[in-house]
């Protein structure tokens, strides 16, 4: 466990407001680089989250999330109602999909998904049939119910991390041989820029984010509940913290310095404990678990309410008429999504799923949503003004200097290009959570995080690969073994049946020595 010095130290911390709760006590530290860009969230921060609405058709993935995809379990024709598991989890890491309203299956087919590569998913397609009859809906005493069947039950619920990463929230609270994780961290950083939608369920749903911290705490065994928001949220520390009261445990709401990108994982934990999770290592390896605050609201609801994930808070902002958050069903098409929104004040030269930092551009506005769509970003030329030429790199560092994982940009750059993906690894790679501050600071304008996505996706190709030829290695060296093992065998039995019964002048042992050389070079000869 690394602390880190006193010169990082930036301020201390004095938050909670709630009378009967702790208040954060600690200090303040900084993490390496980071950047300021423009914030551009007062366009859809300053409405409620509108409601719900049901679309034309609803186009469910079975893979939304780190893992396994899930297996469908209905068929076409089927009827199915909201909340009915529709595609089981299938595999460790898996999470169930369910119906978001209930209608009929019409197709279980590929279907354009939003994901950076552009290609097809596997994707259920329902006909809303309008009425949204909810299947039997059954809270759980979280108390009295066995940790391990609280964690099937959040897996069988759809339960995955809305931060961004989207994995499986059941296995991050399965504390394992450690029995305990001691600090349960709750993220409302939300740092991209455009991006509102943690904001606005702290603003609107905080006593619920805090009851689903509530659940993770009691399966995780911490005995400190903190939760990190960027300074420029007041609103939201403002419910938060009042929120406090409304919990029978101490939580500690700190107010961090708005810094791009102080919403990931590493790097809120830094800030707030000046501790710094190993490369390669997990954050449970500091004494951390940390959730995004819409996690902790789909867990409120899925073991409080008995409701599975079938719906999240979007963003959608940027060219748009009408920027703002609103509640939406897993599935719902995005080009209908975005014909809620006012129309568009400029001509459309894309959209993004996420912010411009780490978002990426969307292939077919026909796409759904799934459960990691924090925001859809319309643009324009405008707004999003073509990037001039990549040059060539100068060495100017700037990346380095900005890079909040202390790594080697521009190395890492030229190890990508030049194919040298066992240097890019020793120069850590991996570490790299492509938040995009070197290619934001870059004056040549190249586009750093493309290179090392590249190299990340080559190394796990070859990674597979070479597992594929080991695995195929062990299976012939097993079978060779195993022949030459019945053939020994089988040349045993047959020296006993032809082994010559000895007399009393005859040596018995040398007598089934013989048999058995006899049998071998029969075996031994070719055959035609």
């Amino acid at each position: 466990m690394n602390e880190t010095s006193d010169k990082q130290k930036i301020s201390t911390g004095q938050y909670s407001n709630a009378p009967n709760q702790s208040v954060f006590q600690g200090v303040l530290y900084t993490f390496h680089g980071g950047v300021h860009p423009e914030e551009h969230k007062k366009a859809s921060s300053g409405r409620p989250i509108m409601p719900v609405f049901i679309p034309t058709e609803i186009i469910v993935s079975v893979q939304q999330h780190i893992g396994e995809a899930g297996r469908p379990c209905v068929a076409v024709g089927d009827h199915v109602d909201t909340g009915q598991i529709i595609a089981q989890a299938d595999g460790y890491m898996s999470v169930a999909a369910h119906a978001p309203t209930s209608g009929t299956v019409t197709a279980i087919a590929p279907h354009p998904v939003p994901h950076p590569s552009g290609l097809p998913g596997l994707c259920i397609h329902i006909q809303p049939d309008g009425k949204n009859t909810w299947m039997a809906r059954t809270p759980t005493d979280y108390h009295n119910t066995h940790p391990s069947t609280l964690r099937n039950l959040l897996r069988d619920m759809g339960v995955a991390g809305l931060g961004g990463a989207v994995f499986p929230t059941f296995i991050k609270l399965n504390p394992g041989k450690i029995k305990k994780v001691p600090t349960l961290l709750l993220n409302g950083g939300e740092c991209e820029p455009w991006i509102t939608c943690d904001d606005a369920i702290m603003r609107e749903h905080a006593e619920g984010i805090l009851q689903g911290a509530a659940v993770m705490r009691h399966l995780l065994q911490s005995n400190r509940v903190l939760v990190g928001i960027e300074d420029n949220k007041p609103e939201a520390i403002a419910a938060m913290s009042a929120a406090t009261s409304q919990v029978d445990f101490p939580v500690e709401i700190v107010s961090i310095p708005t810094l791009y990108p102080s919403g990931g994982a590493k790097q809120m934990i830094k800030i707030i404990t000046g501790k710094e999770v190993p490369s390669g290592g997990r954050s449970t390896d500091v004494g951390v678990a940390i959730f995004n605050v819409g996690t902790s609201l789909a867990v409120h609801r899925a073991i409080n309410h008995g409701e599975p994930l079938i719906s999240r808070v979007v963003t959608v902002t940027g060219n748009v008429g009408l920027p703002h958050n609103r509640e939406v069903l897993i599935g719902t098409p995005i080009n209908e999504l975005l014909a809620l929104a006012g129309g568009h004040p400029e001509p459309v030269t894309g959209s993004l799923m996420g912010g411009p930092m780490m978002g990426f551009e969307l292939a077919d506005t026909a796409a759904p949503v799934v459960k990691a769509t924090n925001c859809i970003l319309v643009k324009s030329g405008r707004l999003f003004p073509a990037p001039p030429p990549a040059m060539e790199c100068i060495r100017c560092t700037r990346c380095a200097d900005a890079c909040p994982a202390d790594l080697q940009p521009q190395e890492l750059y030229w190890f990508s290009k030049s194919k040298h993906f066992d240097k890019a690894q020793q120069y850590s790679l991996f570490d790299c959570i492509e938040c995009g501050c070197c290619s934001y600071v870059c004056p040549s304008h190249i586009p750093l995080v493309n290179y090392y996505r590249y190299a990340k996706s080559e190394i796990s190709t070859l990674k597979s690969a070479e597992r594929a030829a080991n695995l195929a290695r062990e299976r012939f060296e097993s079978r060779t073994a195993r022949l030459e093992r019945d053939q020994r065998e089988r040349a045993e039995r047959l020296a006993q049946k032809s082994a010559i019964k000895p007399t009393p002048d005859t040596d018995a042992a040398a007598t089934i020595q013989a048999a058995l050389a006899r049998t071998q070079a029969q075996a031994d000869e070719p055959k035609v």
